[in-house]
């Protein structure tokens, strides 16, 4: 998920700098003259405003318009407001704090432990495809989980295995107290069978 929240981000912040590039370039560019403009844009000339008061006031008196103009500086604000929570929502761990027994304690990569997490719940019956995110701090790290489970697969028992299996390797080897996960399963797809 943090991965398609990254192209999205990237995505909407180039996009949103090609438009402001474009359009404050065309108004630098055409107030500085010089530069003729096609007959529809926004601002023809040096000394043209951008809108004009009959072009601020005509739609003003119709039914629809301010429903509209409400609407959309709402679903902006909405769309604004989900981008920033999204951004400011608590990224992948960088490292796991675990115990040596010498009261320092080692810094462990949280790539590596994600790797040799998902290397481990990949290996388990009938799990055909597994991730996983490590969140919280790093004393106490949390494990966001998705696995893709073939489709004859008991989810209970592809659960089972993944908390008494691949999470507890996870949690002992690391020295962690506790290791709370948060696992979202998933059939694979499959072609159906013929009977003949």
């Amino acid at each position: 998920m943090t991965a398609v929240l990254r192209i999205v981000n990237r995505l909407l912040i180039g996009i949103v700098g090609l438009l402001l590039v474009a359009l404050g370039g065309s108004v630098l560019a055409v107030g500085q003259g010089g530069v003729r403009m096609p007959s529809w844009w926004i601002h023809g000339g040096p000394h043209d405003v951008l809108l004009s008061d009959a072009e601020r006031t005509r739609l003003r008196d119709t039914g629809w318009w301010w429903p509209v103009v409400i609407g959309v500086l709402a679903l902006l604000v909405l769309l604004a407001l989900w981008w920033l929570a999204a951004l400011l929502r608590r990224r992948r761990l960088a490292e796991v704090l675990v115990d040596t027994g010498d009261g320092a304690g080692a810094l462990l990569r949280g790539r590596a432990l994600e790797t040799a997490f998902v290397d481990d719940a990949a290996r388990l019956p009938g799990v055909a495809h597994a991730q996983a995110v490590l969140t919280g701090r790093r004393s106490a790290p949390e494990a966001r989980v998705w696995l893709q489970l073939e489709p004859d697969v008991d989810p209970g028992a592809a659960l089972h295995g993944l908390t008494t299996e691949s999470l507890a390797r996870a949690r002992d080897s690391t020295g962690l107290a506790a290791l709370p996960a948060e696992v979202h399963l998933r059939a694979v797809k499959h072609r159906a069978e013929r009977v003949t």
